[in-house]
């Protein structure tokens, strides 16, 4: 098996600023099914129903799926949004 892979809050922040990346459960879901995701990144506290749909779909659309140290309040943050957010996903061609 591989390495597991890890991204950072940078990382995470220049993904954004190229408009690469997709925030929300719904919309991550959403391109899912529609195969235009590449990497979910999940956060630590993500809601078990939640990820159980992720990793679903992620499993359907043969996406990679990353979990993230960060609580969803850190990640609001780091995108720069007054919300908690517990799910996002970069595009494919994204990288």
């Amino acid at each position: 098996m591989a390495a597991k892979k890890t991204i950072t809050s940078t990382e995470i922040k220049k993904l954004i600023k190229a408009k690469k990346i997709v925030i929300g459960t719904e919309r991550t879901i959403k391109n899912l099914k529609l195969g235009k995701v590449e990497t979910v990144i999940i956060s630590s506290n993500c809601a078990e129903n939640v990820l159980n749909d992720i990793n679903y779909y992620a499993g359907l659309s043969k996406a990679e799926t990353i979990h993230v140290e960060y609580p969803n309040d850190e990640m609001g943050v780091i995108c720069k949004k007054p919300f908690s957010i517990s799910v996002l996903s970069i595009l494919k061609g994204a990288e």
